[in-house]
């Protein structure tokens, strides 16, 4: 479904998946980029500039492969001071700007959407930077923070709170937490080669959950360490259920985009980015838009009908498939949206029913979402055959 005109396609499997309470959002350096924050390349920019240094032959080979955690690596073996003084010079680089506007709206749609009905927050991050806790102060949205390597176990029952996968940045000048931070190729050896606590919570978090990656590009080194980590359990035979990730794509380049994506064994919902642009505001806007929409239950499913009821489907445009909202919306299990659309008055077009009903849409595996149980299913398929 396309939550916004222009936007991604979210596929009705992941919507439904999250309505369940069964996805977990993981979330990457570009859902920071509102509050000024660099990605990782720009991160370890920055960190030679405040160290007052440059890259010498060897790291600027690693940093040219895209190898910015084996550049910190080298980095904190030549400087004086060396891990400490790599470190201290990251948490500056690391500062927001708060006062930006949207700094840090992204943050709390992405704490609404990861709670489940229940109340409970399941949400993951790789960054360093606290603009959660600013997000939470903001909009009255509490949680519990987890940060490495004191992580939870990722199951339905023990789970609640934001985890820190790859370490957090105190408040104040703590040279633990930044030593604890996983950040150079030695750190990402640490934590899921070695001792491998941070591969064994990203295959328990696999196992359980339906996972959704959120603001990492193609080439990201983390997401190349966690997808490392999968692969090796998938070699030993463990199944595990759909990961996708929302990515950026340039106009034309969709076919390659999601060619790079599923060897990493992700199947990606890209969004359009401008060629030589770095605006994601299309991915901010759809979590917004997701977050509000889930936020109000099924009385958003009814505004959606309200909206849309009185407009020919035949309007309907790649663009703003307002169309795959209706049916999402009328697909709801409590039949109050569909009711909505019944009693609608004045009636709404019969191009409705003879154009976008009549699509053959949902299948047999649809129909768990609709409150058929299994025993029935069952029962359905003996009887066709």
């Amino acid at each position: 479904m396309q939550i916004i005109t222009d936007g991604p396609d979210i596929p009705e499997a992941l919507l439904q998946a999250h309505e369940e309470g069964r996805v977990v959002f993981f979330c990457g350096a570009g859902i920071s980029y509102p509050a000024g924050l660099p990605g990782f390349k720009g991160l370890v920019e920055q960190i030679y500039k405040l160290n007052g240094t440059s890259l010498n032959d060897i790291e600027r080979d690693a940093f040219e492969r895209g190898e910015f955690d084996a550049t910190l690596d080298l980095l904190e073996r030549r400087l004086p001071g060396q891990r400490l003084a790599v470190r201290s010079k990251l948490a500056q680089a690391l500062k927001p700007k708060l006062r930006r506007k949207g700094a840090t709206d992204t943050q709390a749609a992405l704490l609404r959407l990861a709670r489940s009905r229940e109340g409970a927050l399941r949400l993951v991050t790789t960054n360093f930077d606290r603009i959660f806790h600013v997000a939470a102060k903001r909009t009255g949205q509490a949680f519990q923070a987890h940060a490495a390597p004191m992580l939870p176990i990722p199951k339905n029952s023990r789970w609640d709170g934001l985890v820190y996968l790859h370490g957090l940045l105190s408040e104040k000048a703590d040279d633990t937490a930044l030593n604890r931070l996983v950040v150079t190729s030695g750190d990402f050896g640490l934590a899921y080669l070695t001792e491998r606590w941070a591969a064994r919570f990203v295959s328990e978090l696999f196992r359980n959950y339906v996972v959704c990656f959120v603001g990492y590009s193609i080439n990201d080194p983390v997401l190349r360490y966690m997808m490392d980590a999968l692969a090796a359990d998938r070699m030993l035979g463990e199944v595990t259920p759909q990961a996708w990730a929302l990515g950026d794509c340039e106009p034309g380049q969709e076919h390659r985009k999601t060619i790079e994506w599923e060897a990493k064994g992700v199947t990606p919902i890209l969004y359009n980015v401008p060629t030589g642009s770095y605006d994601h505001s299309t991915l901010h806007q759809t979590l917004h838009a997701w977050a509000e929409t889930y936020r109000d239950g099924v009385l958003a499913k009814e505004a959606i009908v309200v909206k849309h009821a009185l407009t020919r489907p035949q309007e309907s445009t790649q663009q703003d498939d307002f169309v795959g909202r209706m049916l999402w919306a009328l697909s709801d299990k409590s039949g109050l949206p569909a009711k909505r659309f019944a009693d609608f008055n004045p009636a709404p077009s019969l191009d409705w029913l003879l154009e976008a009903f009549s699509d053959e849409r949902f299948q047999y595996r649809d129909l768990t979402r609709f409150g058929v149980p299994l025993t029935c299913q069952r029962y359905l398929v003996f009887s066709v055959s």
